[in-house]
């Protein structure tokens, strides 16, 4: 008999996840674009607006829209919440950053997701997900090279701490979409975020509003769809696997980081960043193969 690829759900939810960071990354050089024009509270209003036609075109496509109301309020507007200071904290940080030292800074989120999973979800976590993701965490340290300047430099700078607390609003918000995916849809999730931070990012950012220029309509167009590909993405993939297995290939945004700095902004990081993501990316590997080992595992014991 064939064995099922997938038992537990984690290695597709891995999948989704690569395609998600590859999306968001590309969204996020749009946002570093933007933030040179427009105040950051306004690029999350632009965010939600632009993706927000998208939503409901899918919805509507899907033919969803009777599973849209039936959401548990309180978490989806605490999603909200968070995805508003997120955005806006986050598009200050690569205003201030290269995107690769960005991501290094945010790579904090999947080891707070982690520890957010045991309490929260009520998730075990196998020793082997603390190991990778322990890993994982060591290379962002060594890409960051914690000496004086270099913490002075990333840390302790405007944009290292709002992408550090954008880091942490992004844990909370991956913890609480879990919770969320257990009864409510992924059409009702993704519209609820959309709609959310359109309204209550625009609010905020109205009194500042700066016109947008016509010129700006491809990369608000494009800001769109890898937005909304990138939210559908990253909602599969929280909602058919563990928390502590999905969050650690967050780590692949470093890739697309130094790929983007060097292509748009000819900027390279140094080589302690190379040998971090080096780390990062083999322990990530790492757990892939063991996650699909545990399948195969599981796919025997159920069809001998």
């Amino acid at each position: 008999m064939n064995k099922p690829l997938l038992a537990s759900g984690n290695l597709r939810s891995i999948v989704f996840m690569v395609m998600a960071v590859g999306c968001f990354a590309l969204m996020d050089a749009l946002l570093k674009a933007l933030s040179a024009r427009y105040p950051v509270l306004q690029i999350a209003a632009l965010r939600g607006m632009t993706a927000l036609p998208l939503v409901l075109l899918y919805i509507s496509w899907r033919r969803a829209w009777h599973t849209v109301l039936k959401v548990r309020w309180p978490l989806h507007l605490l999603r909200g919440a968070l995805g508003i200071t997120m955005l806006a904290l986050f598009t200050l940080g690569v205003r201030e950053l290269p995107l690769s030292a960005a991501y290094t800074l945010f790579f904090i989120s999947p080891l707070l997701i982690t520890a957010l999973a045991v309490p929260v979800l009520k998730e075990r976590v196998p020793p082997a997900h603390w190991w990778a993701i322990g890993a994982g965490f060591i290379g962002v340290l060594i890409a960051l090279r914690p000496s004086g300047d270099a913490l002075q430099a990333g840390f302790f700078t405007l944009g290292g701490l709002a992408t550090l607390t954008a880091a942490l609003c992004y844990a909370v918000t991956a913890v609480a979409g879990r919770l969320a995916s257990r009864t409510d849809s992924s059409e009702s999730m993704v519209l609820s975020m959309m709609l959310l931070v359109a309204i209550g990012a625009g609010a905020l950012a109205w009194p500042d509003w700066v016109a947008v220029q016509r010129s700006d309509a491809p990369l608000l167009l494009a800001l769109a769809v890898t937005g909304f590909c990138g939210q559908l993405a990253i909602t599969e993939a929280f909602r058919h696997g563990q928390a502590s297995a999905v969050a650690p290939f967050e780590y692949t945004a470093l890739a697309w980081g130094v790929g983007l700095d060097w292509v748009v902004w000819q900027t390279l990081p140094s080589g302690h960043t190379w040998l971090g993501a080096a780390i990062i990316i083999g322990s990530g590997l790492y757990l892939v193969r063991r996650e699909k080992r545990i399948t195969e595992v599981h796919a025997s014991a159920e069809h001998p």
